[in-house]
């Protein structure tokens, strides 16, 4: 098999279960916790606040990537499908104008901010191979089904658009227009699953690496109890207007 189709083959089985890839990561995370702590420490707890929201504020630039994506995407092009390919229209304007694979560079900032709250600069080194080894792989099945599908234009909007760093000049609006209910029905769970993860990284790092008393810690980091209790109520309430009601549903989208 040529290393092409290789690529292929693994990109359609990543692509199914990307979902789960934060998972994997995991271990690697439970294996900086030890050395963050000691780095965090040293800095001081000033320095350990100021890392964690230079951090906060790198995942929700990914976020934000992920927003303004999904806020100009027309209808029937790709989605949260996750068994197979799926595009019925070739999407070049928004943020596909500057960059062809804008959501999966939201993640990977999304990510590389969980790594910067610990401090520890191999973890982030090694997290950015694995997702670029794995997002490698995940572009290129999906390369291949749009070449097959759209051809001579997939194949034009490839020559001038370039894969992962976006090239701002090329900006071009989409006729769809900005839509914020659209961003709140299909992104609401990014901002828990953020808040949920530094909430964690903050609890292994004080209560099981530095056994901090909980009411110390508590008293110390109120901050980050009280941003993932407004990303949990942010998530309750937009996934009930999503299953219950059309309030975010907007015609076309």
């Amino acid at each position: 098999m040529r290393i092409a189709d290789r690529l292929g083959v693994d990109g359609g089985f990543l692509f199914r279960w990307r979902s789960f890839l934060p998972l994997a990561l995991l271990p690697l995370f439970l294996a900086a916790m030890s050395e963050s702590s000691v780095l965090l420490d040293r800095i001081g707890e000033t320095g350990e606040h100021v890392l964690y929201w230079c951090g906060l504020a790198v995942s929700f630039a990914g976020l934000a990537v992920r927003w303004v994506t999904v806020a100009f995407v027309p209808a029937r092009t790709s989605g949260r499908n996750t068994k197979e390919q799926r595009a019925e229209v070739l999407n070049v304007t928004g943020t596909y104008s500057i960059v062809r694979n804008p959501l999966y560079l939201g993640n990977y900032l999304a990510l590389l901010g969980l790594t910067i709250v610990t401090g520890v600069w191999w973890l982030a080194v090694i997290v950015s191979l694995i997702y670029w080894l794995y997002i490698e792989r995940v572009i290129a099945a999906e390369e291949a089904f749009l070449t097959e599908k759209f051809g001579t234009a997939y194949r034009d909007w490839c020559a001038v658009t370039p894969a992962f760093f976006p090239r701002l000049s090329g900006w071009r609006g989409s006729d769809a227009g900005f839509s914020l209910r659209t961003v709140l029905k299909r992104e609401y769970n990014g901002v828990l699953a953020v808040l949920a993860a530094f909430f964690a990284i903050d609890i292994l790092t004080d209560l099981a690496v530095r056994r901090e008393p909980v009411a110390e810690w508590l008293a110390d980091d109120r901050s980050w109890v009280l941003l993932f209790a407004f990303g949990l109520c942010f998530f309750l309430v937009l996934r009930t207007l999503k299953k219950s009601t059309r309030a975010l549903h907007v015609k076309g989208r």
